[in-house]
C-alpha cells in the first residue's frame, strides 16, 4: 500500500466508525423528537432542528481531533478549508423533514474529497441499521455485502429517484417526471437525496437525479454509485463553485445516458 492508500484506508475506518456513532446520536434525538425545538431556514419545508446541529458538531470535533488538518465542510456550519488535501464532508442529518415528521427515510452522510473528486462515501441509515461504504478502489458495501449495479435493470423495468426543492420550479419538476414516465420509467422520492443515492448504489434504484444539490448531500452517493459500477454527472469539487448547488445524476450505466438526455432537456 503506497502512503496515499494509507492515508486513505485509516479514514475510510474512521469514516465508518463516526458515521455509525453520529446514526446512534441521531436515532437517540429522533425517537424522542417530540421535545425538539424545530427551526426554518428558506422557507416552511427547509427545516433544522438541535439534532442536526449537535450531530454535526460530534462529527466536525471528532475529525479535528484525529486529523487536525483536513478540511471539512457542513450543512449546519460551512467550510474550514484544512490543508491536507482531504475534506470531509458531511451531512448529518439528510431528509430532516422525514425525521422532524416521524418516517424512517433519513441518514447521516459522511464523504471525504481529494483533488475534487469524493474518494470515500459512507452512509449511515440508523432506522433500517444499514451501513453504505465506500472508497476509491476499495468497492461499495452495504453492511459489509459488495455491492454491484445489474446491467439488466432500466428505466422501464425499475424505479428511479426523482429530488426537488425550492431552488426549481414547480414546472421544471413536472417536466423531468413526465419526461421520465414517457419513457416508460417511474419515480419515487422520499425525502432524502443522499439516501437514495445510496439505493441507487444498491441497485434499488436505477438512477437519481434532482436539478439543485449540494456537495453534502451527494458527495457519499457519488462515491458509493461509482465504487458499485455507475455513472454520476460532474460536481464541481473545488473552489467556490464546491460550495454552490448543482445538478445530480447517478445512475445503472444501462440508462444513464437517457437520464443525461432528460436532464438536458429541462435545463
Amino acid at each position: 500500500m503506497t502512503v496515499n492508500d494509507t492515508a486513505l484506508a485509516a479514514r475510510f475506518a474512521l469514516a465508518k466508525m463516526l458515521a455509525a456513532e453520529a446514526g446512534a446520536m441521531a436515532l437517540d434525538y429522533f425517537n424522542r423528537r417530540d421535545t425538539l425545538v424545530i427551526e426554518t431556514k428558506r422557507d416552511l419545508q427547509d427545516v433544522v432542528s438541535i439534532a442536526d446541529r449537535n450531530v454535526e458538531t460530534f462529527l466536525k470535533g471528532r475529525v479535528a481531533e484525529i486529523y487536525a488538518n483536513d478540511g471539512f465542510l457542513g450543512e449546519e456550519f460551512g467550510h474550514d478549508e484544512g490543508s491536507s488535501g482531504f475534506t470531509w464532508v458531511v451531512d448529518p442529518i439528510d431528509g430532516t423533514a422525514p425525521f422532524v415528521n416521524g418516517m424512517p427515510t433519513w441518514c447521516v452522510s459522511v464523504a471525504i474529497v481529494r483533488e475534487g473528486e469524493p474518494v470515500v462515501g459512507v452512509i449511515h441509515v440508523p432506522c433500517s441499521d444499514e451501513l453504505y461504504a465506500s472508497a476509491l478502489g476499495f468497492g461499495s458495501t452495504l453492511n459489509d455485502q459488495p455491492l454491484r449495479l445489474d446491467p439488466a435493470r432500466n428505466l422501464q423495468n425499475a424505479m428511479t429517484g426523482i429530488g426537488c426543492n425550492n431552488y426549481v420550479t414547480p414546472q421544471r419538476v413536472g417536466a423531468i417526471i413526465a419526461g421520465l414516465m414517457d419513457r416508460g420509467g417511474n419515480f419515487i422520492r422520499n425525502g432524502s437525496g443522499a439516501l437514495m443515492l445510496a439505493y441507487v448504489a444498491a441497485g434499488r434504484l436505477v438512477g437519481y437525479y434532482e436539478p439543485h444539490m449540494r456537495a453534502w448531500d451527494c458527495m457519499a452517493g457519488f462515491c458509493l454509485v461509482r465504487e458499485a459500477g455507475g455513472k454520476t454527472l460532474h460536481f464541481p469539487g473545488r473552489g467556490a463553485e464546491f460550495l454552490n448547488g448543482h445538478p445530480v445524476l447517478a445512475a445503472n450505466p444501462s440508462c444513464y445516458d437517457e437520464l443525461l438526455d432528460l436532464h438536458l432537456r429541462n435545463l
